[in-house]
């Protein structure tokens, strides 16, 4: 049996699922980022008590279809710029369509009507995230952030950084270094 939650994004949230299907005496189940594959029966009453308690701890526990698969896009966008190094070497639509076996035309327009936002608004909003977190990291220079995040330029990174913050990226690095400076003065 598969149950899909909402809101799961981390690893703590795949640990904090792991342990309330335990202490319902799930010991087998498959843990992933918005999705938890049951390998034993699991009575209605079980079934209510974690939809409860999940939802105590922020998460919900999905069964309308189309939020379902809502949730499926943003899994797979979500486990693609924030947890892994290489990002598609197709389009989003393309690999998106792909991996859940559905025409990209319909998986728009359902993500759209039940978020509000297009699925690319979603996928920028995560890549500027991203690119926070390695601004931040301060490992990686901005053109080989653009690189890593399959940007055509540095320059396109920075319009569509300031496009979605406000800032350029370079402010955005200054306001770390600065508020850095000030907890040292305390």
């Amino acid at each position: 049996m598969k149950l899909y939650i909402k809101y799961m994004v981390s690893l703590r949230c795949k640990l904090l699922v792991k342990a309330e299907l335990e202490n319902l005496g799930q010991k087998k189940a498959l843990v992933e980022l918005g999705m938890v594959e049951l390998f034993d029966e699991i009575s209605r009453q079980d079934l209510e008590l974690l939809k409860a308690n999940l939802l105590r701890s922020g998460l919900e526990l999905l069964d309308d279809k189309r939020s379902i698969l809502v949730e499926k896009i943003k899994s797979i966008i979500i486990a693609l710029i924030h947890h892994t190094d290489e990002l598609p070497k197709v389009n989003y639509s393309d690999y998106i369509s792909e991996k859940l076996g559905y025409d990209y035309t319909y998986l728009a327009n359902t993500f759209s009507e039940v978020k509000g936002i297009t699925i690319q608004h979603f996928i920028i909003m995560h890549k500027i995230e991203r690119v926070k977190e390695l601004i931040l990291y301060d490992e990686l220079s901005l053109s080989e952030i653009a690189y890593k995040m399959h940007y055509s330029s540095s320059a396109h990174l920075s319009n569509q950084f300031k496009k979605v913050t406000g800032l350029t990226p370079s402010f955005f690095k200054h306001l770390k270094e600065k508020r850095n400076l000030n907890l040292e003065n305390l």
